[in-house]
């Protein structure tokens, strides 16, 4: 089941590297075990008999499971005649099949959301990392953990994130009650036409052992360790100081910090504000995207408006109240296009993929786009802008004085700490999220306004302003 998806084959020069690594404290001898789990087409097994090959020592027993007969007949094709090699169809997460010396491979990369139900409550049951939006690799990681003998090692490359995503916190638990070795970034384009920001981790299955060796993409090496309350490794990995926890952070100063609208369907509901009918306008709202949120100006003036099926409140209007709006989307080819959305198995089909909290969102808030070269933040003042899913927004609280805030959110020690503790995206930007953004430590002159103090207050909000090319956003930055 794990290995018919999310299938990549490993490029020879990538497994010749692990298997290097696998047996980089001791060579493997016949009475060893080894084990690929998802072995696929038998790139890793045909690596460990080409590397006892050269130093003509007899290899290893090789056990390959996938849970795909398809690729396994490859792999036997393959391996024809080697006497050591064990290959066997079967599910690497549901069955256990003894206890290894060595583990190597390349776990299937699948992601919750292409899991069924079914699925998802099995690992759920079977799993300590199977929590939140969590990865089938994930659980590669603890099951081979489970079948690995103690002093074993084990060197799997898989995508970077479990080293911080909050799904992965079980994972990364597990991970400090052993020896996690080494963790070396490898190129982002190593397997070809993709971009999956690798990571090849070498664990051995001991305790009280030294730092983990880290090594990032440009070479450069620094020691990390594992937390027992599995957090986040990014502020090691990026060099910076871990969070002063007598500091307030914006997220206690803040109501919300959240992304911004998911539609599922921007293409329907984000029209330009000045091509739309008088009988539209009630339901638009000025809107933005991450996209628009760029540049040196100061200003941004909105030029878009998003359609918006909900009354202030949150609630879903029927259909019969939309009047020209509901004529527009019951249009063939729009109406299509909203069906083929996922949102559309447990929603009306007209309804945004995510409920938008406009009671929340109308007021004013500060924006900053996800993906960035440099964090920079934008002031909805007047609180009419409604942000999509590519825009992260904060509504401070009552009594936060906001101008103050806003000219923190620019400082460099705010940019250098954003930069340390977020996620790294392509081309050296980096990914903000809210989790980040809620940890960003304050001055400490901002304790008064987390206890309340009445500070100097941003204008009060304003009712919902319907679609308007002159909302304006003022930026920092």
């Amino acid at each position: 089941m794990a290995s018919m998806r999310g299938f990549v084959i490993t490029p020879p020069n990538l497994v010749d590297l692990m298997v290097e690594k696998l047996f980089e404290e001791r060579s493997p001898s016949s009475r060893d075990r080894l084990l690929d789990p998802g072995c696929g087409t038998g790139a890793f097994i045909e690596g460990v008999i080409r590397w006892c090959q050269h130093r003509q020592i007899a290899p290893p027993w090789i056990d390959g499971v996938d849970s795909d007969p398809t690729k396994l007949s490859v792999a036997r094709e393959r391996l024809s005649g080697v006497e050591n090699v064990h290959l066997l169809e079967s599910d690497f997460l549901e069955d256990r099949l003894g206890e290894y010396d060595f583990v190597v491979g390349n776990p299937p990369y699948v992601p919750i959301t292409q899991l069924s139900e079914d699925e998802k409550a099995t690992y759920r049951r079977s799993f300590r990392a199977a929590r939140g939006r969590f990865d089938l690799y994930f659980l590669f990681f603890e099951q081979a953990l489970r079948q690995l003998k103690p002093d074993g090692t084990l060197v799997f490359v898989t995508p970077e994130k479990y080293l911080y995503v909050e799904s992965a916190r079980e994972l990364r638990k597990a991970l400090a009650s052993v020896f996690v070795k080494e963790v070396e970034l490898i190129a982002e384009d190593a397997f070809a036409g993709l971009v999956t920001y690798p990571a090849v981790t070498t664990v051995v299955k001991a305790v009280g052992r030294a730092p983990t060796i880290f090594q990032d993409r440009k070479g450069a090496r620094s020691r990390i360790r594992f937390a027992s309350n599995g957090a986040s490794l990014l502020p090691q990995m990026n060099g910076g100081a871990k969070r002063d926890f007598n500091r307030p952070t914006l997220g206690e100063i803040c109501q919300r910090i959240s992304a911004g609208v998911a539609t599922g369907a921007d293409g329907v509901f984000v029209q330009r504000t000045a091509s739309l009918g008088q009988q539209m306008l009630p339901f638009a709202y000025p809107t933005i995207s991450g996209r628009q949120l760029s540049g040196m100006e100061e200003e941004i003036r909105t030029t878009d408006s998003i359609m918006v099926p909900y009354d202030p409140a949150g609630r879903l209007r029927p259909l019969e109240d939309l009047g020209e709006f509901a004529e527009y989307l019951r249009r063939p080819d729009v109406q299509t296009r909203l069906l083929k959305r996922t949102c559309v198995k447990r929603k009306p089909w007209y309804a945004f993929h995510e409920t938008p909290p406009l009671a929340e969102i109308l007021t004013p808030k500060i924006l900053c786009k996800d993906i960035t070269p440099s964090p920079r933040f934008w002031l909805d003042e007047v609180g009419s802008v409604v942000p999509r899913h590519t825009v992260y927004y904060a509504i401070p609280k009552p009594g936060v004085d906001v101008l103050r805030l806003m000219r923190y959110l620019s400082s460099d020690t705010a940019r250098e700490w954003l930069a340390h503790n977020c996620q790294r995206a392509a081309n050296g930007f980096i990914r903000l999220q809210s989790r980040v953004l809620r940890e960003l430590p304050l001055p400490p002159e901002f304790d008064r306004e987390v206890q309340g103090a009445t500070i100097r207050l941003l204008r009060e909000p304003q009712p919902a302003a319907y679609a308007s090319s002159q909302a304006v956003l003022t930026g920092v930055g």
